[in-house]
């Protein structure tokens, strides 16, 4: 495993603002979606996609951990980086994931479940930059392995 890289100077500043511009946004969106049987619908349906898609290319151990299904030994193209929480699954590679990494995909399967179907939009609208992204930021980014510990 490579060295998990330096962030540039300031990037602390820049994380601080794009969760407080993703706080101010969400005021914009009806409480029905949020925390709500709409957003538990939503969750439930990301938690049968990533059951389909961890049951199609899985070829690991799939178990159980901090509360997530956690489908390993998928092809490097099934999921970005080190792996992707889809509702209540975490799909990835080989590597036994570490609790401070489930617990980062923890805090992303909360986020599934307040914002139902909208999180995937979000998430895409966050950005592909973990750094600027709130959902990343807020999972934490030395958990996640974006940023080195004692940043």
């Amino acid at each position: 495993m490579s060295p998990i890289p330096r962030p540039p100077a300031g990037w602390r500043e820049r994380a601080d603002r794009a969760v407080a511009r993703g706080r101010r946004f969400d005021r914009f969106i009806p409480a029905v979606l949020l925390d709500s049987p709409v957003s538990r619908v939503g969750y439930w349906y990301g938690c049968a996609l990533g059951w389909t898609w961890g049951a199609l290319w899985s070829t690991g151990r799939i178990e159980k951990r901090q509360g997530l299904w956690i489908f390993r030994g998928l092809p490097a193209w099934a999921f970005p980086r080190g792996g992707v929480c889809v509702g209540g699954c975490f799909l990835t590679g080989d590597d036994r994931p570490t609790d401070a990494v489930l617990g980062h995909e923890a805090v992303h399967q909360r986020q599934w479940r307040r914002y139902g179907f909208l999180m995937p939009v979000l998430y895409a609208l966050a950005g592909r930059d973990p750094l600027r992204n709130r959902f990343e930021i807020e999972a934490g980014l030395i958990e996640g392995n974006y940023v080195p510990r004692g940043m």
